[in-house]
């Protein structure tokens, strides 16, 4: 089974998971191979499936957060600095914090975690998660869509150049996944 078989059949479901876990560039992939066509990816479920997954990411470690607390962050020397650096951001602003942490690089994995720590309603975090987690997944489907008509326009029919786009586009995204492990363990 080939790469672009594999996006055919699992497209949605691996955005989910890769959306739950992480985000960004999964989801600019996503959009643009929407754009491309040809995989059977539609931007509007390419846009549910991140959303989706982002919300429900959010929401579990949220509840991790609240579950295990302050211990849970502190048994975690590499996120000291992130999570401290959240803790403040929340103390002066803490709804534009929780509707915009996804948009924030380098605290959008441990921003969670940090918010169910701090006792914040689930009530109200699921609210406001569910109007970032919305907000985030169509911002960056458009993008990764956007993405797609620019490159059509600079190179004619995408179609033809696909499978060595999606290769490239892969290759970038593990080159991300890589450098922010990389950026972690620092």
């Amino acid at each position: 089974m080939d790469l672009q078989q594999l996006i055919s059949d699992y497209g949605y479901f691996a955005l989910f998971i890769g959306t739950y876990l992480e985000g960004e560039t999964i989801l600019l992939i996503a959009g643009f191979l929407a754009h491309a066509g040809g995989l059977g990816l539609e931007l509007p479920y390419v846009i549910l499936s991140a959303f989706l997954g982002t919300f429900a990411g959010d929401q579990t470690f949220f509840y991790i957060g609240r579950l295990k607390g302050i211990s849970f962050l502190e048994k975690r020397p590499h996120w000291h600095s992130k999570t401290d650096k959240v803790f403040d951001m929340l103390h002066r602003h803490q709804l534009p914090v929780i509707l915009g942490f996804r948009f924030i690089y380098g605290i959008r994995n441990v921003t969670p975690f940090v918010i169910g720590a701090s006792r914040l309603s689930p009530l109200k975090f699921f609210i406001l998660n569910f109007l970032g987690a919305l907000i985030w997944a169509v911002s960056f489907g458009l993008i990764g869509y956007q993405f797609g008509d620019i490159a059509e326009r600079v190179m004619g029919d995408v179609a033809q150049y696909q499978g060595y786009l999606l290769m490239a586009l892969v290759a970038i995204g593990l080159f991300l996944f890589w450098r922010s492990g990389q950026k972690r363990e620092e």
